[in-house]
Formats: C-alpha cells, sequence, structure tokens
C-alpha cells in the first residue's frame, strides 16, 4: 500500500533530480528536462518511469552510453518529416525537442512526423503525446529498444516491448492520453517490485529457462499482451523506427548487433493539426461526448466507474501533488548513494 511507503514533495524530489544530474555532467537545462519528465511520471503513479531510473541513468552515464553532451543534429528534413541523430542523448532532451518541431511543422503543413535515431530512455511516452494535445493537436509517440520481450511462441527475447501513446485534447474534459507497452507489464515495473521486495504476476515475465516466474529478480523475457497481438505490433514499430532510420536493434546477425549499445533507442513521434481536417472546438466538444457517452454506459458488477485512457493518472497527479510522492525503500536506498556520491542532500523525509 501506498501508506506504507515513503511520501516525498514533488518539488523537492525534482530539485533533487536536478542537482544530482548536474553534478553527473548535464547542462542544468537539460537536467531540469530530465527530471521533470521522471517526476511526471512519479506524479501520475507511472513509478516504473520515475526517479527509480536516477541510478540507471547515471551508470549509463558513466559508462558512455548515454551523453550528458551530445552532438545532435537534424539530418535530413521536409516541409512535415524530419530526422534526428540523438548521438545517444538524455531521451527526455531530445524527445521534447523533436516534438517541438513536430508541432512547429504540423501549423503549417497539416502534420509534423519525425524520426530519432540513437536516443536512450525517454521515460513515460504520454508526456511527449500531450505536448500536443496541449497545443490543440492529436499526438503520437512510441520507441523500440534492442529486445526484452519473447514473441509470441518464443521463450527468448525478440522483441521489444515497444510503448506506444496517443493524445487528443478535449473541451471541459482533460485530453484522451493512451500510453501502453506491446507487454503484459512495463519493464520499469518489475524494476520498481524489486524496490517494493514484492512478487509479481506469472503472466508478467519468463526466466532464463523460458518458464513464468513471479520473481521479479529472475525475469529475462517479457511476455506480450494478448499473445500474437502485442508481438505483432512491437514487430511493426520496429519497422516503423530503427528499420526507417537504418539502425536497426532485433536482427540477430552479428554485424548489426555488435552496434546495438545497451540503452540505445529509436523513436518516432508525431503531432496531426486537427483544424486541417475539422474545427477544433468542434473536435474537442466531440471528444467530451464521446468521454461522457462512454462515462455514462451500464457498468459491470465490479466496476465502480468506467475510466477513459490517463484518467486514473489525472487523478493520482493530484493527489500526489498535495500529498506527496511515494517512494518503495529500494527506490529511497539507491537515491541515498546518489545523495553521498554527488554530496547533494536529499529531500524532507529520506
Amino acid at each position: 500500500m501506498e501508506d506504507n511507503l515513503t511520501r516525498v514533495p514533488s518539488d523537492e524530489l525534482k530539485n533533487f533530480s536536478v542537482e544530482v544530474f548536474s553534478k553527473a555532467g548535464v547542462p542544468r537545462r537539460d537536467a531540469e528536462t530530465e527530471s521533470d519528465v521522471l517526476i511526471w511520471a512519479n506524479l501520475r503513479g507511472v513509478d516504473s518511469h520515475g526517479v527509480l531510473r536516477i541510478p540507471l541513468y547515471l551508470g549509463w552515464i558513466d559508462k558512455g552510453i548515454m551523453k550528458p553532451k551530445p552532438n545532435i543534429q537534424i539530418v535530413n528534413e521536409t516541409q512535415a518529416t524530419f530526422l534526428i541523430d540523438a548521438d545517444l542523448a538524455l531521451g527526455p532532451v531530445v524527445t521534447t525537442m523533436a516534438m517541438n518541431k513536430a508541432i512547429e511543422k504540423a501549423k503549417t503543413a497539416g502534420i509534423g512526423w519525425g524520426l530519432i535515431r540513437n536516443t536512450t530512455h525517454q521515460g513515460a511516452m504520454a508526456y511527449y503525446s500531450l505536448m500536443a494535445a496541449e497545443q490543440n493537436m492529436a499526438g503520437l509517440a512510441s520507441v523500440c529498444s534492442p529486445a526484452n520481450m519473447a514473441p509470441h511462441g518464443a521463450r527468448v527475447p525478440g522483441v521489444h516491448n515497444s510503448p506506444i501513446a496517443i493524445a487528443v485534447p478535449g473541451l471541459q474534459h482533460k485530453p484522451i492520453s493512451l500510453d501502453m507497452a506491446t507487454s503484459v507489464a512495463a519493464g520499469g515495473k518489475l524494476e520498481f517490485a524489486k524496490d517494493k521486495g514484492v512478487s509479481i504476476p506469472n503472466t508478467w515475465a519468463l526466466d532464463s529457462d523460458g518458464k513464468p516466474t513471479t520473481d521479479p529478480k529472475q525475469f529475462k523475457s517479457l511476455l506480450p499482451f494478448g499473445g500474437p497481438k502485442g508481438s505483432g505490433l512491437a514487430l511493426m514499430f520496429e519497422c516503423l523506427s530503427s528499420l526507417m532510420v537504418g539502425n536497426p536493434l532485433l536482427q540477430p546477425p552479428e554485424p548489426v548487433k555488435s552496434k546495438i549499445v545497451r540503452g540505445m533507442q529509436n523513436s518516432f513521434v508525431a503531432a496531426i493539426n486537427i483544424s486541417t481536417f475539422t474545427d477544433t472546438d468542434s473536435y474537442r466538444e466531440n471528444v467530451d461526448r464521446l468521454v461522457q457517452g462512454i462515462k455514462s454506459l451500464p457498468k459491470t458488477d465490479e466496476s465502480k466507474e468506467i475510466f477513459v485512457p490517463g484518467e486514473i493518472e489525472n487523478r493520482v497527479y493530484e493527489d500526489r501533488s498535495a500529498n506527496g510522492i511515494p517512494l518503495p525503500q529500494g527506490t529511497v536506498q539507491n537515491l541515498r548513494e546518489a545523495s553521498e556520491r554527488f554530496n547533494v542532500p536529499l529531500p524532507n523525509g529520506l
């Protein structure tokens, strides 16, 4: 239960994160972008993509897998499209840049479609799709990394559990925001289970023998949601990202495999200008009606309320903004180690 976890004010946690990344060599503005995405995930209850990632990122910075000061370049560009080589930048730094560029293109071309090559972990992908929704556009964002999920019928990793995020604006209602991995559970949820010291359902992952496991420390392969549906989507996202930028991450031959760096990702983001197709306010009003219609449907005996995508996260955000972000002991210990390493004071309560 969250009540048994240590709650930390979000602003203090963000300040701590900014100082740690700055001490690790990340320019302060970029450290603020990275920290904003992490804390935003925690505030929405997506703890798998929050501050528990800090030790992983610091380790990648130490090893040169994640570059604090990359040489980000726009490789090619048209009126509606662009390709960015991130040079292993911190994911949020290059992805916020990419979505802002997609939004600007959509204002004139009707759509902005951007591909990102050679980035690193981007955090919760809904952050980027919602950037477009906040500009009264529809937003999409997806990512592919080296294999961590067993395709349907396999017992070892062969695809990545590529997430997809889609957001559209409402009028009175907050944006509808879908953010889902193609696995039954995101990999970060297993990391969060480790930090909490709890078991996982046996439908989430396979161990080294290719058998279902309830021990998050033993997992070697995530499992796709919906069997062939989840792994099929994951395969197609690789085709729309990694293969599209000439940087395959899933193919097994050694010449390709030797180029793969753990933590490397390829991604696409898109912004769609709603006004190109219909009146924006009418669209947003229709989103509100759609939400109201869904929520007014007859409920099952087990359901107290019908939720639309993003609604639960919005309510968690309100609670945690007021009452702090709950952290398990494993995450707290990792933050203490970062505090000691960089001589950055811990937030109050830790």
